[in-house]
């Protein structure tokens, strides 16, 4: 038994936490880890807090006894962070990681500093799900488990299409469907499957789009009045950014909104040559080196000179 399940065995009050604006590979750790210990340690008290998220992951078991706001006067003896790089990533659920008796982390992402008693980062690893799955017991996964699992590595290699996706991600995703996991309920209905409204905003977003760079970068931005025109959430713009990636002859997509008045969240992708994971730490965000993203305030201009700057300096020392 390994550290991270010994941790488990030994706590009778465990907190799950993954990080701000959760996507499906956070909401699969978190829903993964959950059945797995609920199905293993049915006396266990096991909570899951996260921000709110697309109600296309609700289908996996435990996705509906996920709590949206904090309750501050629980603590607990044990909690695990799943697919969150840093401890202020926690948004307000971050008390339950600070008063836990005892803190661990598993995480695929390269910016993670090591936090907590016991930490797994490993930045091979596709998603999170993955590293998750190497952790536990096999024989003791259930379908439940390894929907979540798959789930989650589906929407963090892009349908296994990244550049993060190894032959050890395709042996664990084949490993997860004959676990149970339901390849075409998974990717048709959480990844493809969009709703009119949702395609009212992509629609906007490629109109709005610009190349630039020499063609080398291509630039979108929605505004908070675009948001309020439609009542959309952070939600509805999911794979906006991935939409204009594919772009042909394109290096670097870059995708941001604006969720306050003159404060935008930034989605960067790249294709071969830009680590976009360099941008973001910049700005205190995070992610990977295809995918990573932050948030900036001032006028759009301004921050989008700022950014399209940072992006041709990469391109140049590429």
């Amino acid at each position: 038994m390994n550290q991270f399940l010994q941790a488990i065995s030994e706590a009778q009050t465990i907190v799950i936490l993954g990080h701000i604006r959760p996507d499906g590979d956070c909401v699969g750790s978190c829903t993964g880890m959950y059945n797995y210990i609920t199905d293993n340690y049915p006396e266990k008290q096991v909570d899951i807090y996260l921000g709110d998220f697309d109600d296309k992951f609700l289908f996996l078991r435990g996705a509906d006894m996920i709590s949206h706001a904090a309750d501050t006067g629980k603590t607990y003896d044990l909690c695990l962070a799943l697919d969150c790089a840093s401890t202020d990533r926690f948004g307000e659920f971050g008390v339950y990681y600070e008063t836990a008796k005892r803190k661990a982390a598993i995480d695929h992402h390269a910016s993670n500093p090591g936090y907590g008693d016991i930490c797994l980062v490993r930045p091979d690893a596709s998603a999170a799900c993955e590293a998750i799955y190497g952790i536990l017991e096999r024989d003791k996964i259930s379908r439940y488990c390894a929907e979540s699992l798959y789930l989650g590595i589906v929407h963090d290699t892009g349908v296994f299409k990244h550049s993060n996706t190894t032959k050890e991600t395709m042996c664990v995703a084949g490993d997860l469907i004959e676990l149970g996991a339901n390849p075409q309920k998974t990717i048709d209905d959480t990844f493809y499957s969009k709703t009119f409204m949702q395609n009212q905003i992509l629609g906007q977003a490629l109109l709005n789009s610009h190349m630039e760079l020499d063609g080398q970068c291509i630039v979108t931005c929605l505004r908070k009045d675009v948001f309020d025109h439609y009542h959309a959430s952070s939600v509805d713009v999911d794979g906006v950014v991935d939409q204009i990636r594919v772009t042909r002859g394109i290096e670097v997509a870059v995708f941001y909104y604006e969720y306050e008045p003159n404060v935008y969240k930034f989605s960067l992708r790249s294709n071969v040559k830009v680590d976009v994971s360099k941008i973001a730490l910049t700005h205190d965000g995070g992610g990977h080196i295809r995918a990573a993203g932050f948030s900036l305030a001032g006028e759009q201009a301004e921050i989008e000179a700022q950014v399209l700057a940072q992006i041709a300096q990469a391109l140049k020392e590429a």
